[in-house]
């Protein structure tokens, strides 16, 4: 098992920033490749990046490219998201993911997180 523990979550103005971090514990999760997703209100949760377990394979939704950078730490288990530029529409709860698929980890991952809450005021 892997548990998974966002934090870093708030309420921010627009333009502004913050980094989420997910701390990981169990099993030896630095092999797996971590993800961030997120889910506003009335709507599906949607897949916003993802990282190799080598802090390679990095990819992003189009949404966020330029704005949101995914990074970790293996030797402090945790995986984070620097969010900048921040808009109202990035509001929604961020979810973070584990898989030992670099593919699955965009769709199905094995793990979540119970999530932190962004909110972006105009």
């Amino acid at each position: 098992q892997v548990q998974l523990l966002e934090s870093g979550g708030g309420l921010v103005q627009a333009g502004g920033s913050l980094r989420l971090s997910c701390a990981a514990s169990g099993r030896t999760v630095n092999v797996y490749a971590m993800g961030w997703f997120r889910q506003a209100p009335g709507k599906e949760r949607e897949f916003v990046a993802r990282i190799g377990w080598s802090g390679s394979r990095i990819a992003y939704a189009d949404f966020v490219k330029g704005r949101f950078t995914i990074s970790r730490d293996n030797a402090k288990n945790t995986v984070y998201l620097q969010m900048n530029s921040l808009r109202p529409e990035d509001t929604a709860v961020y979810y973070c993911a584990a898989d030992q698929s670099i593919l699955d980890i965009l769709t199905t991952p094995d793990y979540w997180g119970q999530g932190t809450q962004v909110t972006v005021s105009s």
